[in-house]
């Protein structure tokens, strides 16, 4: 399969060096395998949602040197498509309407296990849940080695459709995810958790499963991944070439002495390989 890989930023702020890294760690991959690299923009939580972000982020990732191969896609105009799958996984029963609120699950430290321990309230709509079924989940990470992990236990029955009527990021990110014939997912770290589900919620709609890799995140002085919600600073469209050499750096991957942002893509992309990465994880996890 001829490669294509993406990039899928929420506009809840502009891009920050975090979210940089994640974008030139999948542009970089995408193009050392002489494949397509897709922009889709995740804006689905409009209370997340800062306006004019999607904007800023499209025009500061062209000032990087990044621009997406197709027209970027933007998941507020894809209720439809969620609509099918969820629709699915509904006539599947592998669904169910729940009314639990955090302090329902505090007794389960925030899972979700089992029958709905909450009694219908007519005053509200009900969050929709996939049962999670009492199975292993096992895949390989390109970058973090293999990976397994209990659905029931470890993640519980999870939302798929919110409380407000929107649709989840777990059952989102699936469906578009094989529409666009997504090859290989190269993000942060942080989502590592979320892939079981993710192939679960593939195996359950009869969707491809594309390869993964996961990233190093970004951490603050504190320890602590870099967060638009707390207030990162974001990276510099005016002045894209610190930052990017930082951003490479950081991934292990070639830097250049070049004097614009597509020299420094260039060289990284011609010197790219799996082992760079490798080393630079271990690096940033501090086992080296």
């Amino acid at each position: 399969m001829h490669y294509r890989g993406r990039f899928a930023p929420s506009p809840s702020g502009p891009l920050h060096f975090g979210s940089l890294v994640a974008a030139v760690g999948s542009f970089v991959r995408a193009r050392a395998q002489d494949g397509a690299w897709l922009v889709r923009m995740e804006d689905i939580d409009p209370p997340r949602e800062v306006p004019g972000a999607a904007a800023d982020i499209v025009a500061t990732l062209a000032a990087f040197g990044m621009v997406s191969d197709e027209a970027i896609v933007y998941q507020s105009t894809r209720e439809s498509a969620y609509r099918r799958a969820f629709a699915t996984l509904r006539d599947a029963d592998l669904v169910f309407p729940c009314w639990c609120s955090r302090a329902d699950l505090e007794a389960s430290a925030g899972l979700h296990l089992g029958p709905c321990r909450a009694a219908p309230d007519s005053m509200r709509g009900p969050a929709w849940r996939l049962r999670a079924p009492d199975v292993d989940i096992p895949f390989t990470d390109l970058l973090q080695g293999a990976q397994t992990q209990n659905l029931q236990r470890e993640a519980g029955d999870f939302v798929v459709r919110r409380v407000e009527g929107w649709f989840a990021y777990q059952l989102a990110v699936v469906v578009d995810d094989a529409e666009a014939a997504i090859s290989e997912i190269v993000r942060g770290s942080d989502l590592l958790d979320s892939t079981p589900r993710q192939i679960y919620l593939q195996q359950a709609l009869r969707l491809p499963t594309p390869a993964y890799l996961h990233l190093p995140i970004v951490l603050d002085a504190d320890g602590r991944k870099l967060s638009k919600a707390d207030h990162a600073r974001p990276v510099d469209a005016a002045d894209p070439l610190s930052a990017l050499r930082a951003a490479l750096d950081f991934l292990g991957l070639e830097v250049s002495a070049g004097t614009t942002p597509s020299a420094l893509l260039d060289r990284a992309i011609a010197s790219f390989s799996l082992e760079r990465l490798r080393v630079a994880n271990a690096m940033q996890a501090g086992t080296t």
